[in-house]
């Protein structure tokens, strides 16, 4: 706690909902919002009152308001020498009314962009030293810039870049770093380094790229000025700092046909950049414009094949990487599965919650693709236990996914180093994969001393190695068929199984397609899982328990499942590698 004069500054913890309320009502009367912070400061007076307040998220100062009637006594410069103390190994920056421009340059911020509602300032070299880098790659000619967010690389994106690099002598693209994509800020650079034309130079991005996303809009009156603020910003900085620093005399962009704000920023930038735009005609198909955003659409749609048909072979294992963590994500936020981790539920584990799987999950995604493209099965395995050492660190040691990094590495590497597109190639490079992988393990004798190589060991039964060694013949024949009909309106109301629970409880909401087949897989599996907790009896009975409820479902008996389970320590984690398993590849060979 900081003392000036008869005021204290100290933390307002915004984590309380009183304090939360309390900064807001002060923000409101003020004319200002409250947006999402990391920490917020505050002088009061004797009674407690707020006086003055200023907040910070990451790198940038916000909510910055003094009370009216205070505001002649100097209270914001203490404030925000405080924040500079706190953040001192920080360029600190902040968007704010143009009127406080020389209270913050009297506290060693320099103006970085101006506009006409508001301006953004940083303390700290951090501009200067990213304009020192890209001034390293300055060449004698005409030069070109496209700002790229490639979420993700498309063939679209590509031939902008080979039209524009075809107009100048040198091209460079810079990609947007902010983590606002589908697809993290380092995948999109190594999609862009990996398929960028010969010639084009890709950049690091940084954080002067203003978007809508990291623009605050607190104290602006009138948010419809939000949009056109944001832009001019960008475009102010993009011309003073970032163009200079390159030699360039041209910015290229796309043709924007269907997204209004892209297309006002277009329109923006022809009229304020004080070098000359360049607008190309986008790349189209008999569907349309080959975009990112369809690229999107039709991943989530699960329709990997016509993805990555707009999209250069080098983007695919990143395609790959998103089907593979949107498929670990979408069985970690099912509820009511029988004794595992969900939204509503630890299950049988007191070792794992929510949280803790979502880290596990986040922790794999740069791995799978290294794992799609490894060239061997040592490479493969190499890449699968850096994975797991990854998973590791983010679990504090908690083994969340093993059996997942096994399952759709496999898979993953079928698609992209063994070419495989249908289900028969799937099967037959899986078979393959798995018994060179297999043997590799055998070698370094690290699979037989898994609770699974030990159970089947002693029951004769398939464990995670067999049913890789068999190309997950049962995942073909029964479950991914399953799930697709389960998943059908049509094939539900035809299907003999899905029948009965219609016509139980034609009123209620049909069950979860995930947790149908979760217990389908759990009618078939010997899970090592269950048989490693309680043995190959209760793991024969727990077979059984789950045909009986899809014979006879209803959420109640489901409900009663779950806290049985829960309270025996059962956890089906071979079914739930599984379940992930068959959700990759219905999107892959759909």
């Amino acid at each position: 706690m900081q003392s000036y004069k008869n005021y204290q500054i100290q933390e307002a913890p915004l984590g309380s909902s009183f304090f939360h309320r309390e900064v807001e009502h002060f923000l409101s009367e003020n004319g200002l919002r409250l947006e999402n912070l990391d920490a917020y400061y505050t002088i009061r007076n004797d009674d407690g009152t707020i006086l003055a307040g200023a907040g910070v998220s990451a790198d940038v100062v916000k909510c910055v308001a003094v009370a009216e009637g205070h505001r002649s006594e100097g209270l914001l410069a203490p404030l925000i020498s405080h924040i500079i103390s706190e953040k001192e190994e920080t360029n600190l920056k902040v968007f704010t009314k143009p009127e406080y421009r020389t209270l913050f340059e009297s506290l060693g911020f320099k103006l970085l962009a101006q506009a006409p509602e508001a301006i953004l300032l940083e303390k700290g070299r951090g501009l200067e030293q990213y304009c020192s880098y890209l001034s390293s790659f300055r060449r004698p000619g005409s030069t070109g810039v496209v700002i790229m967010n490639a979420n993700p690389f498309t063939l679209g994106h590509r031939y902008l870049l080979e039209q524009a690099s075809s107009k100048v002598d040198n091209l460079f693209v810079i990609a947007v770093s902010e983590e606002a994509s589908r697809f993290p800020y380092r995948e999109r650079l190594e999609m862009l380094r990996k398929a960028a034309p010969q010639g084009v130079t890709v950049l690091e991005g940084s954080a002067y790229q203003i978007s809508s996303a990291t623009f605050p809009t607190y104290f602006l009156k009138d948010l419809s000025q939000a949009s056109n603020t944001q832009m001019l910003l960008d475009l102010d900085l993009f011309g003073r700092w970032i163009a200079p620093a390159l030699g360039a005399s041209v910015r290229f962009v796309g043709s924007e046909p269907s997204d209004a704000l892209t297309a006002q920023y277009n329109a923006l930038m022809k009229e304020v950049l004080p070098i000359e735009v360049v607008e190309i005609q986008r790349l189209e198909d008999a569907e349309g414009p080959v975009s990112a955003s369809r690229v999107r659409e039709l991943l989530s749609a699960g329709k990997f094949k016509e993805a990555k048909a707009l999209t250069p072979e080098s983007t695919w294992p990143y395609l790959l990487a998103d089907l593979a963590t949107n498929a670990l994500q979408a069985e970690l936020d099912t509820p009511g599965k029988p004794g595992l981790v969900g939204p509503d539920s630890c299950g049988a584990h007191k070792d794992m919650d929510y949280k803790l799987m979502q880290r596990g999950i986040s922790a794999l995604r740069p791995y799978w693709s290294l794992m799609a493209v490894a060239p061997t099965a040592d490479a493969l395995v190499a890449a699968g236990l850096e994975a797991e050492k990854a998973m590791l660190e983010a679990t504090g040691g908690v083994n969340t996914h093993k059996g997942a990094i096994f399952a759709l590495g496999l898979a993953l590497n079928c698609v992209v180093a063994q070419g495989a597109d249908n289900e028969k190639d799937m099967q037959n490079g899986l078979c393959q994969i798995a018994q060179a992988v297999s043997l590799n393990y055998q070698r370094d004798n690290n699979l037989r001393s898994t609770p699974g190589a030990k159970a089947e060991a002693e029951y004769g039964i398939k464990g995670a190695r067999g049913m890789a060694l068999d190309g997950y013949r049962k995942l073909f024949t029964d479950w991914l068929p399953f799930y697709r009909t389960v998943s059908n309106e049509e094939g539900f109301s035809s299907a003999s199984l899905r029948a009965p629970i219609r016509a139980n409880a034609p009123e209620k909401p049909l069950p979860s397609p995930l947790v149908l087949t979760l217990l389908r897989i759990m009618s078939t599996l010997d899970d090592t899982c269950v048989i490693h907790r309680v043995g190959i009896e209760r793991a024969a009975k727990v077979k059984q328990e789950a045909a009986q409820l899809l014979d006879n479902y209803s959420e109640e008996n489901l409900e009663r499942m779950c806290a049985q389970y829960a309270a025996e320590g059962i956890s089906p984690g071979g079914a739930a590698d599984m379940l992930s398993l068959t959700l990759l590849l219905n999107t892959i060979i759909n």
